[in-house]
């Protein structure tokens, strides 16, 4: 009798800018030898870690704001630590700190300190450093009321990894322009949904079905404004538990 597999709470960011015809999201491609989603291009994510949820993240980032309230909500009482892990593996897989700075404006990579963020990068990879300790070092907050809550999927049973991941929504942070870690993630692009889509039917494109269902949805939008008011006033957050098909 084989064992059910645990399922693992993990929380993903779905990372948007202005483009035509249609707005992009940014996707990564995971390393064929991944135990999970091998191949297949991903929004950045991973899992949630017990450091998530430590108390000293109430003091690092932004309160929430009136939109997010139901959100909150429906994310339950552990709802800061999904939005931590969310901007953590952003930052890890993709490059991208949703942050803001000391005088209170959109983090930057900048020239001069790029390096230093680059160290911070593959540190919190190697869990060498927390994403608190890089805030209290670097002055900065995180900036979850830029980043909404969208819906959740459950993994189905019979997967060799069960995840119930959060999904959020939010806006390129700044001039930012993000890059895969070239270790769990090879290749990265920004891409329309409809182009995603596109190449995913002729199998150019290779897509989790939680992935490709979720880009169906995004693809009714046209420009990155209408899909982030979409997600800012957002009052319904469905729970997706899917089955594999016989």
């Amino acid at each position: 009798m084989s064992l059910e597999q645990p399922i693992r709470p993990a929380a993903t960011v779905i990372v948007v800018r202005e483009a035509e015809p249609q707005y992009e999201i940014f996707m990564l491609r995971r390393t064929h030898q991944a135990a999970f989603a091998g191949g297949m291009y991903v929004f950045p994510g991973g899992r949630v870690d017990t450091d998530d949820h430590a108390a000293r993240y109430s003091g690092l980032h932004i309160p929430t704001d009136k939109n997010q309230q139901s959100q909150r909500q429906a994310l339950g009482t552990d709802w800061r630590g999904y939005w931590v892990a969310g901007i953590r593996e952003t930052f890890e897989e993709a490059g991208f700190l949703l942050a803001y700075d000391a005088d209170g404006r959109i983090f930057e990579i900048t020239p001069e300190n790029q390096a230093r963020f680059a160290t911070y990068r593959q540190r919190l990879h190697d869990s060498e450093i927390s994403l608190a300790e890089i805030c209290e070092r670097e002055h900065l907050r995180l900036a979850i009321d830029l980043i909404h809550f969208y819906n959740r999927w459950i993994t189905p049973e019979g997967r060799p990894r069960r995840f119930d991941t959060r999904f959020f929504i939010t806006a390129l942070p700044g001039s930012q322009t993000g890059l895969h870690d070239g270790s769990e993630t090879v290749d990265s692009c920004w891409i329309s949904p409809n182009e995603a889509l596109r190449r995913y039917d002729l199998d150019e494109f290779g897509l989790m079905r939680v992935t490709q269902k979720q880009l169906l949805d995004f693809a009714q939008y046209r420009t990155a404004d209408d899909f982030l008011t979409m997600a800012r006033n957002n009052r319904k957050f469905p729970t997706y538990q899917p089955s594999i098909p016989s």
